[in-house]
């Protein structure tokens, strides 16, 4: 299994962003911390639902900046299958330290697995689902993250077996309506954004028909979305284009517009390259954790 935690650098801004969900949950006094003082004890975390064990890296870090130990007995990644426990509940990480640090980091690290899980959990229904269907190519997430999650959800969607897309502005061009709506033509977007990405950047192109693929891939588009096809239209339309372009222009086919678990079996078609959707971490139900005092 890979060792997940070493995407994230020693040092670096997710460190911070512990720093501040920390903060965010205790502005001022910590009267609960003064109530039960700082007598060392230990509490189990315990899984109450089943999914993909995800966050631990970020729930490690708040176990360390309230000083307190964990051992965890499940890795990052694994499936938490909890009809394994006699009682429903699996016991996941053993934490050890003051109580009041106990119950400093309890509220904050929760929600971290809970999300993170519910992602990767989500995340791996669908490749699940796809890989059932025979499809080999790329599922991949979005940029409709949460304001300040994004790299928690990202993080998720690689735990949970997916791609993350790209990761913000920065990362790759994609040229929506809007951007193109502005220029005037798909030839005239795709032109200027090549001569500010330069050749190390990719440039996508969201495309509602044939027609406007055409254009795209013409104008040296490395990635082609085909947004908001139904699954009738979708499979004749990937393969004229890729008959059409074949041995002509290098480009990747991207299916983009309402996949959700219910239908992406609808919609596999071996012409794509990947399918992208925010059904892997949008709305998805979280995992439910707890932290228990031993006594």
């Amino acid at each position: 299994m890979s060792d997940y935690s070493c995407l994230l650098p020693s040092s670096g801004e997710w460190k911070q962003d512990v720093t501040n969900w920390l903060s965010e949950d205790v502005p001022a006094f910590d009267i609960g911390g003064f109530v039960v003082g700082s007598d060392q004890k230990s509490a189990t975390l315990l899984a109450k639902s089943n999914g993909v064990l995800c966050g631990v890296p970020f729930a490690a870090e708040v176990y360390k900046q309230c000083g307190l130990t964990v051992e965890w007995h499940y890795a990052e990644g694994a499936y938490l299958d909890t009809s394994k426990a006699s009682d429903g509940r699996l016991k996941i990480a053993t934490v050890t330290g003051p109580a009041k640090d106990i119950l400093l980091a309890e509220r904050t690290s929760l929600n971290i697995l809970s999300r993170a899980s519910g992602v990767a959990s989500r995340a791996h229904q669908m490749r699940s689902l796809a890989n059932e269907a025979g499809y080999k190519g790329i599922i991949a997430g979005t940029r409709k993250t949460t304001p300040g999650l994004r790299r928690l959800e990202k993080y998720s969607m690689l735990v949970g077996g997916c791609d993350t897309h790209r990761y913000d502005l920065s990362s790759m061009v994609m040229l929506k309506d809007n951007h193109i709506w502005a220029r005037g033509s798909i030839t005239n977007a795709v032109r200027d954004a090549r001569r500010a990405c330069g050749f190390a950047t990719k440039i996508e192109v969201e495309c509602q028909s044939e027609a406007e693929a055409d254009e795209a891939i013409e104008a040296g588009a490395d990635v082609v979305m085909l947004d908001n096809f139904t699954p009738e239209e979708l499979g004749p339309c990937a393969r004229s284009i890729k008959a059409r372009w074949g041995g002509k222009k290098h480009f990747l086919l991207e299916c983009s517009g309402g996949l959700t678990l219910d239908n992406i079996s609808s919609y596999i078609c071996h012409d794509i390259d990947i399918y992208s959707t925010s059904a892997i971490h949008q709305g998805v139900p979280v995992v439910d954790f707890s932290l228990k005092l031993d006594h």
